[in-house]
């Protein structure tokens, strides 16, 4: 994930050094954050239907994103083709995936969707070979993926044929894994060097989620009925944290420390998305899970591993 900045005016005045918090602790809080927010997804299901926990989720993200292009003075992109690009983008990096996490959280535990999550690099790894061209694999990259694959056979227990897991809440969160890479490969494709930054086209990106959202929920679950506290408290921090300020951390990250090291991020969250489900919701956990999570991530590391410049 790359960033890009709008050009600003420089004033004369020599500007004040702002004191930032070390980008070591953000990248702590952000994995805290993304962590945590399969628990809460698990929190907002026991008193929301799937689709009104994606869309409060949507809202909130939201809310969060515009208040800081607000400070900022952004403004939101221009143009009828760019924001068809940015529906589609809004569609697979948002809508769908937060769904189908929602969804798959239904039948399955939330230290399992971390670290289905987690395989979001090996389908980019896998994807990037047929779709991008100028992304040629090495045999370690390969290696990776086949590892990566192995591990996610490992946490399934495949060769117990997968005894005690549900197959569809399972095969919704990988499918939400893989919409990631899709999106990201769109947006590789059609809304690289637009001008405009990152932050205007991420507020722009989650206003579009949430208006796709705003249409389906109503369909295929209605309004509410009543209201939950516990689980309305998990889905405003769902959003306000680990949707908007989360992306407001990782920009500064990647911005500060570049992509490679900001997407390592990654390897952390399913650590701490297990132990919040088994120390805080009671969720079982086999032997197969840890031992397959960690042979998954190793694999996930080796396909981010990029060929030397000679």
């Amino acid at each position: 994930m790359s960033t890009a900045t709008s050009p600003r005016t420089q004033s004369s005045a020599p500007a004040r050094p702002r004191t930032r918090l070390d980008w070591r602790l953000r990248f702590g809080a952000l994995s805290l954050i993304w962590g945590f927010s399969f628990l809460l997804i698990k929190v907002g299901t026991e008193g929301y239907a799937p689709f009104q926990v994606t869309l409060g989720r949507l809202v909130f993200g939201t809310a969060v994103l515009a208040a800081a292009m607000a400070v900022k003075r952004e403004k939101l992109p221009r143009g009828a083709r760019l924001w068809g690009h940015m529906a589609v983008a809004a569609f697979f990096l948002n809508a769908l995936p937060f769904s189908l996490f929602a969804y798959s959280e239904l039948t399955i535990p939330s230290t399992l969707a971390g670290i289905c999550n987690a395989t979001s690099p090996l389908w980019g790894m896998a994807l990037s070979l047929v779709a991008l061209s100028e992304d040629r694999p090495t045999r370690v990259r390969v290696a990776g993926l086949g590892l990566g694959f192995l591990g996610v056979l490992t946490v399934l227990g495949a060769w117990q044929g997968f005894h005690g897991l549900d197959a569809t809440g399972t095969a919704m969160a990988l499918l939400a894994s893989l919409s990631y890479p899709v999106g990201w490969i769109y947006v590789r494709r059609t809304l690289a060097g637009t001008g405009n930054s990152h932050l205007s086209m991420t507020g722009a990106q989650l206003m579009l989620a949430t208006l796709q959202l705003a249409v389906i929920t109503p369909l295929f679950a209605g309004f509410p009925t009543h209201v939950s506290l516990v689980p309305m408290l998990a889905i405003a921090a769902l959003g306000a944290l680990g949707t908007g300020l989360a992306v407001l951390i990782q920009y500064g990250l990647v911005a500060e420390v570049g992509p490679t090291t900001a997407q390592m991020v990654t390897y952390f969250i399913p650590v701490i998305a297990t132990a919040a489900g088994v120390a805080i919701l009671g969720e079982s956990l086999r032997w197969t899970t840890p031992v397959g999570a960690v042979v998954v991530l190793a694999g996930a590391a080796l396909t981010q591993v990029r060929r030397k410049s000679a």
